[in-house]
């Protein structure tokens, strides 16, 4: 049995054997709401929906009430706790598309364990080095420090954002300039585990990540040390993160971007304040601000109320503003439009 099958022409047809099951149905990041499954002689329940859009989307059965994954297909997301877990449908169109393998040099992703003494505690990074890295070993490169979002973890760009695939591509096409991207476990609070007070996780996370993840990759890496060669973005609960921390230590950085930003309008006056006091300085030290939300995403009204704040403080940055949702299909474009702005 065959689930998920993609037909030519778009549709596709998913497929559960369940012959003890009452009611079967399908959520998917391709529909809006649900659909009902039918279940045939055999104990099949099947649903064709579409034609779909080529795109990487998720999606979940729910089985008498209970919501699982696809069982007949091994392609999964995963996250950092069990709310994320779900089926994928990948539609392919007839040409790679930008997140595809192009036959283009490729560059590695590679893994670190680290003992973070901000935090007291063993962590894991993810560094994506550009193709050639290892044979030049008189470059030196900048590097965007890149966050996920809440319940994923530090491979969730590559598993879900296909980051090396992207600036892969990129480099290739003579789009961006070769740079380490580093992503590192944007928890500094366990998830699922009550903060202390508002505010803690990202606290304790960009505790780690000046006091540790940064001395660390300069001091492994072939690093540019600089504010000019130093970017940080993030999404979700990562672009809070990344607006936080980036905006609050121009010294530290001078491009800066939100995906979806995962932020409080209440929030953004108190958080920025130091920053929106002195609109001159921040236009000086800032060689990149990137705001971008989907028009259907929950958080959009906040990330808008933050760009009219800036043009009300006068300080330059990029407002996009896009289709979609909060979901990977928006933050992998909003990496392929952000990375050749930098450095």
């Amino acid at each position: 049995m065959r689930s998920p099958e993609i037909a030519s022409d778009g549709n596709v047809t998913f497929r559960l054997r369940a012959p003890e099951a009452h009611a079967v149905g399908l959520t998917g990041e391709f529909m809006k709401g649900s659909k009902p499954l039918v279940k045939n002689d055999q104990g099949v329940w099947s649903v064709t929906v579409g034609p779909i859009a080529p795109e990487i989307y998720y999606y979940n059965f729910t089985i008498d009430g209970v919501r699982t994954i696809d069982p007949a297909n091994p392609q999964v997301k995963t996250g950092s706790t069990p709310s994320t877990i779900q089926s994928i449908l990948d539609v392919r169109a007839g040409t790679p598309a930008f997140y595809d393998p192009h036959p283009v040099p490729h560059g590695e992703i590679r893994t670190h364990w680290y003992e973070s003494k901000s935090l007291k505690t063993t962590r894991r990074l993810t560094v994506y080095t550009p193709p050639g890295y290892d044979r030049s070993p008189g470059t030196r490169y900048p590097v965007l420090y890149l966050f996920h979002g809440a319940n994923a973890d530090e491979t969730a760009w590559t598993r879900l954002g296909r980051v090396n695939l992207i600036l892969d591509n990129l480099l290739a096409a003579k789009k961006a300039k070769p740079m380490l991207i580093v992503m590192p476990f944007g928890y500094g609070v366990p998830p699922g585990l009550p903060q202390s007070a508002p505010g803690a996780n990202t606290a304790a996370f960009g505790r780690d990540l000046l006091e540790d993840v940064i001395p660390l990759i300069e001091s492994r890496y072939r690093a540019l040390s600089d504010r000019e060669h130093r970017a940080i973005a993030g999404l979700s609960m990562g672009g809070g993160e990344s607006l936080n921390i980036g905006l609050n230590h121009l010294e530290r950085f001078s491009y800066v971007g939100g995906f979806s930003a995962g932020l409080r309008a209440a929030e953004l006056q108190p958080m920025f304040s130091s920053f929106l006091s002195n609109p001159k300085a921040a236009n000086q030290q800032l060689r990149l601000l990137w705001v971008g939300c989907g028009t259907d995403d929950g958080l959009f009204p906040t990330s808008e109320a933050f760009s009219k704040l800036l043009d009300d403080a006068k300080i330059k940055h990029v407002f996009h503003k896009s289709d979609g949702a909060h979901t990977w299909i928006n933050w992998r474009r909003y990496l392929n439009e952000f990375a050749p702005l930098l450095f």
